[in-house]
């Protein structure tokens, strides 16, 4: 008893003492919470300080870990690893994350970017009923919005930057009411914004940069506290938006707005810094009160068609300090207050217009005039008015008599196709076509309405080219840059001045055509641009001088240096084989190819006809799809011998059994996929046809034929399941050394499922990507001997500095039959 009554006193001066102290010290239960967190994100570096005697609450914060409390509760939790580009093992789980995460209830504000989380945002997100910020950027989240986030009644911002997501921005976004920053960058968000998006008026920032996003904008005036609009490289257009007055910063750089630039909306813009309208298509005057806006620093709407006659007493902004006003059709002089002042330290760019100077490179006069009337902005000649005029009525009444009587005959052969669905067996009709130009015009823009521009990057901006930049390229198109002629015209190699490489295809119109009747084809072939596509650059028209139609049309491509695939994995000498690790690199990008054709376009391009020829590599040996499938207009180009023949009535004729066609191609096309039950899924014979390039990506020999393509698959299929040496067998002997294990594993494991011989059974172009990547950071992982090689990143580009010639039209042999897919 005395012992007991000694004690007394001590553990009364440790209580107080405790009191006095002041610090925090965090609940049990959460430190616990926390050091699941650890375990769950496998123990990132950020994390190697946490263990059981940690002070949470106390601990001192950095710019990557930062752990706030309120008395004993964690409020703030803000974690940023080195996984950019790290996906976690496959083991993680992020619904197991997120419910461990909903044990700290009361955190607001929560910090989760490059830690390699993957998966869908789970719906039980919404148990973090407290939360003001989430940022969760830089990860691998994936899938649509859940629906629960609308319950968050307290957020305030929402930073998803850096995933996967995809699907619509939903309706509901509008039902956040405190939302002050929504910021959506580098995702694959798509479709229009909904309407709801009008009523956040508290939104302060508003980032949907790099999605594919399209259509036109809500109202955005309504949005009256509105200080940063982000909408670089997406789809939106044609029309100039409505736009808060108190922007501070603007960017509609690399869209699809094809109107003018609104003076009223712009003139009113006080607060405005930065404004971006590059690589888009606007078109009008260029509102020249832009350079005098009170607040400008930054003006950029470089790669328009915006007019006008600049003149040297406008004036700019003292704080303007960059200017971009290149690759318009502006004529006129340079202002004086953009030429180079010892007053200003002012960066101005205004080549490719046609101004009165010789700074820079301009273009004549003439080719403004002429790209001005091409694009609809300057009027015809009065002689021609009312002819053209008349012609276009007619024209446009029976095509409209044609367009109807062809949508009528759509909707009944729907019908009788629904009866019939049992019945019919279903022929897809389709004609495949190579990344050259073609001679027959790509379809309606209704087949061909949206292009990911995310996939672009890196590419040159499609533009028109001048006749003298074409004969520069090719020394005037002399014999030794002739590289071939076929049934698609003439094709040239050339080098610009910038030095860099370029294929021309030079077809000569047989027919009386203006540059308004082509302008539409035009704009959907420049859509079709994406980094493992071979891609047209831009065109270039020579029209005649007495009526001013086309009489020869250039088409400028990249040049492809390095030749087929096939040739650095099967055909090649030992000095240009692939490794393993570029392989891998190599298939993923040919899948990131099939993923723009099956999404990038509306409504998809599918059964491609893929062969491994049809894949070019690049000077760093990134994969390009040289050949696609695009259903056609029949209408083409030099079908006409006799110009003077070709009257009003023989072209209707000619485009009626175009409109009809189309109307039989897109009604075949759509039969069969209702008929086969996914009309909304991904077409799974592009997949089989990868599956036969990984195919050879693995074995490194040719395949000649259907059978030896099922041998293998067997062989690959019984090996999986066996060990190490017996899968190495299958593999070619220039690489089966230096491939992990189990990257070489999951590379037999997709291939396999990619030839099943359902196609239902055959898995999604996202799922190859998925196992494909996990492939590649395993193998990175098993060379750096990490521990464990299941969670390092993704492989480093392939350099090559070897240049091999070779020409755009590979051939269309693959080396084995045409099979059943």
């Amino acid at each position: 008893m005395e012992k007991q009554l000694c004690g007394l006193p001590l553990l009364l001066l440790v209580l107080l003492l405790s009191s006095i102290d002041g610090t925090t010290q965090l609940q049990s239960s959460q430190s616990q919470t926390l050091l699941r967190l650890q375990q769950l994100l496998y123990y990132p570096k950020v994390l190697t300080s946490w263990n059981n005697f940690t002070d949470f609450c106390n601990s001192e914060p950095n710019s990557s870990l930062t752990v706030v409390c309120y008395e004993d509760t964690l409020t703030q939790l803000h974690i940023t690893g080195d996984r950019r580009g790290h996906m976690l093992p496959k083991s993680f789980s992020i619904d197991s994350f997120v419910t461990t995460l909903a044990k700290l209830p009361d955190v607001k504000v929560l910090t989760l970017v490059s830690l390699g989380l993957w998966g869908r945002l789970p719906e039980k997100i919404n148990r973090l009923s407290s939360l003001e910020i989430l940022n969760v950027s830089s990860n691998f989240l994936f899938g649509s919005l859940p629906h629960e986030l609308s319950s968050l009644a307290s957020l305030q911002t929402l930073i998803l930057d850096e995933n996967m997501f995809s699907g619509l921005v939903p309706d509901w976004i509008g039902s956040l009411p405190s939302l002050a920053v929504l910021s959506l960058r580098k995702n694959a968000f798509n479709g229009s914004l909904p309407s709801s998006l009008s009523t956040l008026s508290g939104l302060r920032v508003l980032a949907l940069a790099n999605n594919r996003f399209s259509g036109a904008l809500p109202d955005l005036s309504r949005l009256t506290n509105l200080q940063v609009l982000d909408l670089e490289s997406n789809s939106f257009g044609p029309m100039f938006p409505r736009l808060s007055h108190k922007l501070v910063t603007l960017i509609l750089s690399k869209n699809m707005f094809r109107s003018a630039v609104s003076s009223q909306e712009v003139s009113s813009l006080y607060q405005l810094q930065r404004l971006d309208l590059s690589f888009n298509t606007f078109v009008g005057p260029f509102p020249t009160c832009l350079m005098s806006l009170p607040a400008i620093t930054y003006l950029n709407i470089s790669h328009n068609k915006l007019t006008g006659r600049l003149s040297t007493n406008l004036s700019c902004n003292s704080q303007l300090i960059s200017v971009d006003l290149s690759s318009n059709l502006l004529t006129g002089s340079l202002p004086d207050c953009l030429k180079p002042s010892s007053k200003t330290s002012r960066d101005v760019v205004y080549g490719g217009n046609c101004l009165a100077t010789e700074n820079e490179d301009q273009r004549p006069v003439s080719f403004c005039s002429n790209e001005a009337l091409a694009v609809g902005i300057l009027p015809q000649r009065r002689k021609r008015v009312s002819k053209l005029g008349i012609a276009l009525g007619v024209t446009g009444g029976v095509l409209g008599l044609f367009l109807l009587a062809g949508a009528v005959f759509l909707v009944l052969r729907r019908v009788s196709a629904k009866r019939k669905a049992t019945e019919a067996s279903p022929r897809l009709i389709k004609e495949n076509v190579s990344m050259g130009y073609t001679s027959k015009l790509l379809s309606d823009a209704r087949y061909i309405s949206q292009t990911m521009k995310l996939g672009a990057l890196g590419l040159p901006a499609y533009r028109t080219f001048s006749l003298e930049e074409l004969e520069y390229a090719t020394n005037n198109f002399e014999s030794s840059a002739f590289m071939g002629e076929g049934y698609q015209g003439q094709i040239y190699r050339g080098r610009l001045k910038d030095g860099s490489f370029v294929a021309i295809r030079c077809l000569k119109m047989k027919k009386s055509c203006s540059t308004q009747n082509l302008m539409h084809h035009i704009e959907l072939i420049a859509k079709l641009r994406h980094r493992h596509l071979v891609s047209v650059l831009g065109h270039c028209f020579e029209c005649y001088l007495d009526d001013s139609t086309v009489s020869r049309m250039f088409f400028v491509f990249e040049y492809v240096p390095n030749g087929e695939l096939r040739s650095w994995i099967s055909d090649g000498n030992v000095g240009r084989l692939l490794t393993w690790e570029q392989r891998i690199s190599v298939a993923i990008g040919v899948a990131k190819g099939i993923q723009f054709l099956h999404t990038g376009i509306v409504p998809g391009v599918y059964d491609n006809n893929l062969r491994i020829t049809d894949v070019l590599l690049d000077n760093n040996l990134a994969a390009k799809i040289s050949s696609y499938n695009l259903p056609l207009f029949v209408e083409g180009l030099g079908k006409v011998n006799d110009v003077k023949s070709l009257n009003l009535f023989s072209f209707l004729n000619l485009f009626a059994e175009s409109v009809l066609l189309f109307f039989l191609r897109w009604d075949k096309l759509y039969q069969e996929k209702e008929l086969q039950g996914v009309i909304k899924d991904e077409d799974k014979v592009d997949i089989y046809d990868f599956g036969v390039i990984l195919l050879e990506l693995i074995v490194g020999r040719p395949l000649r034929g259907k059978g030896q393509v099922d041998v293998l698959k067997e062989q690959l299929q019984a090996s999986i399941s066996t060990d190490d040496g017996a899968r190495r067998s299958m593999v070619d002997p220039t690489v089966h050394r230096t491939c992990s294990d189990q990257s070489l594993k999951t590379m037999m494991e997709i291939c396999v499922r990619c030839l099943l011989k359902d196609p239902l059974e055959r898995p999604s172009i996202e799922d190859v990507l998925w196992n494909l990547q996990f492939a590649s950071q395993v193998q990175e992982g098993w060379l750096h001997n990490s521990n464990p090689p299941s969670i390092r990143g993704s492989p480093s580009p392939a350099a090559s500095s070897r240049l091999h010639i070779t020409t755009l039209e590979s051939p269309r042999d693959s080396g084995y039959e045409e099979h059943e897919r």
